[in-house]
């Protein structure tokens, strides 16, 4: 059986050219971001260098049962061992459930224009995934952390105003770094009381700063960012990196993970830790779930419901510990 980590060089060149015309579509017809095209690209042609080693070389060849072995080799590669004589190693559930979804989704689209007329992949499952709890931190954490970025040096400023909105507004670190200074909004008086966030397929949703965050923005844009831009070239980049240029998502990254280490917390931080300790302190204030959903821009609410399920693990936990016949 074909590897997974065959070269995508080995696809037949009808299912290559397939896949590009749905690439094209995605990219242009639904919007979606390079990224998010990129990954289908790379999904796709893994799926085609595996039922090309199948035999398969035109979309009408596959059947059903080479989706399903296309994702049973996922999960259990068997496929031939790589150069140093290892076996390929298997891809999460949560990495075989995109690829899936990427093929399901060309298939379907197949069919719709009228090049398949049989839909191969639309009964396959994904595999069943562990449910995992997102982790938070303690709000007092949370504190340490932002204190950690304390004082008037422009590094300092900048690393403030981008922990503090991304715990302010739950953002996803990719949104962050994407703002433009013109996302924030405000009036006369302040900064911005607002940002203007765009979510995955640029879906877009205006979610409110609260006074820590908007005076952390305050100073690192009168103070900080006007040294950060280059001279003579205009960007409109929020977040600057130290040469100008638009801070990239693993300065971000970084920032976050050196502001843990002067805070000297004894826990793993993740680029989704502060998303994350916004829902949970937020569900655990007495939130709606459904407001925290749409300042998430979870499309839905199921995926938002995972942090209720922090809280009541939370609630179980304080009860074992106080109450007095628990135990």
């Amino acid at each position: 059986m074909t590897s997974i980590a065959t070269i995508a060089g080995d696809a037949p060149p009808a299912l290559v050219r397939a896949i590009e015309t749905y690439v094209r579509h995605i990219a242009l017809e639904r919007g979606r971001s390079p990224h998010t095209v990129a990954a289908y690209r790379r999904d796709l042609l893994r799926y085609a260098s595996f039922v090309g080693g199948l035999g398969r070389q035109e979309p009408a060849e596959i059947t059903s049962a080479d989706v399903a072995a296309f994702v049973t080799e996922l999960r259990d590669p068997r496929g031939p061992l790589d150069e140093s004589g290892a076996a390929p190693p298997p891809v999460s559930a949560s990495s075989a459930a995109r690829m899936l979804s990427s093929v399901r989704g060309w298939h379907r689209f197949l069919v719709e224009e009228g090049i398949l007329v049989t839909d191969v992949a639309v009964d396959q499952k994904p595999p069943r995934q562990p449910k995992r709890l997102p982790k938070a931190i303690s709000i007092a954490e949370v504190e340490r952390l932002l204190e950690a970025c304390a004082g008037e040096d422009p590094l300092m400023l900048r690393d403030r105003a981008l922990l503090e909105l991304l715990y302010a507004t739950g953002a996803r670190v990719s949104e962050a770094i994407d703002l433009n200074v013109d996302d924030v909004i405000g009036d006369d008086a302040r900064v911005g009381t607002a940002v203007r966030l765009f979510g995955k397929g640029r879906k877009q949703r205006i979610v409110p700063l609260g006074r820590y965050a908007q005076e952390a923005l305050d100073a690192y844009l009168v103070r900080a960012r006007p040294l950060a831009a280059p001279r003579g070239a205009a960007t409109p980049a929020l977040f600057l990196g130290a040469r100008g240029a638009r801070l990239s998502r693993q300065s971000a990254w970084l920032v976050i993970r050196a502001a843990a280490e002067r805070a000297h917390l004894d826990v793993e931080l993740s680029p989704h830790t502060l998303r994350h300790s916004f829902a949970t302190h937020l569900i655990e204030g007495g939130a709606d779930v459904r407001v925290v959903q749409e300042l998430l821009g979870h499309a839905s609410v199921a995926t938002t419901q995972i942090y209720t399920l922090v809280t009541a693990d939370a609630m179980r936990e304080a009860w074992a510990t106080a109450h007095p016949r628990a135990r």
